[in-house]
């Protein structure tokens, strides 16, 4: 971090010969330990999900896409699911916010985990002929909570 300090500070103060178009972006994690002096000369963005089980769900389905949505040949049963999913996924949204109550580890169920649910559900219904509605919430929740579990 002191490294980026000092590069930062470099870009800054004009010591260092850089394109006028030049623009640094940086992604991080929240962290103590990020440089002020980074902080202080940049325009700072942040990704917050919606507050709300509804506001999530209705974020959820207008960052998708129409062909996303209309591309599996069961159309009523992925509807069903992917709101299940959707709502699943904004409850584990919304339950943040409580910290470690209830929760072993805490663990963000992100966009991208989100993404990655999607596609095996909809590669879950793609294979199977028939949908078995005895087994599907529980393979669905084997195969979120294994997706989610890899570092």
């Amino acid at each position: 971090m002191l490294r980026l300090e000092g590069i930062v500070e470099a870009l800054s103060n004009g010591s260092t010969e850089c394109h006028e178009d030049f623009r640094l972006w940086l992604t991080s994690m929240p962290s103590t330990s990020f440089p002020v002096l980074v902080l202080q000369n940049g325009v700072k963005l942040t990704n917050e999900p919606p507050k709300g089980v509804k506001a999530n769900i209705n974020r959820t389905f207008y960052d998708m896409n129409d062909e996303h949505y209309d591309t599996c040949s069961k159309q009523r049963p992925w509807k069903k699911l992917l709101f299940g999913l959707a709502f699943f996924h904004a409850v584990i949204q919304e339950r943040r916010k409580f910290g470690p109550l209830g929760w072993n580890i805490r663990y963000e169920f992100n966009n991208s985990d989100l993404e990655c649910s999607m596609m095996t559900l909809h590669m879950f219904l793609e294979e199977q002929e028939v949908i078995p509605w005895q087994v599907t919430p529980v393979a669905l929740t084997l195969a979120t909570l294994t997706l989610t579990s890899q570092p």
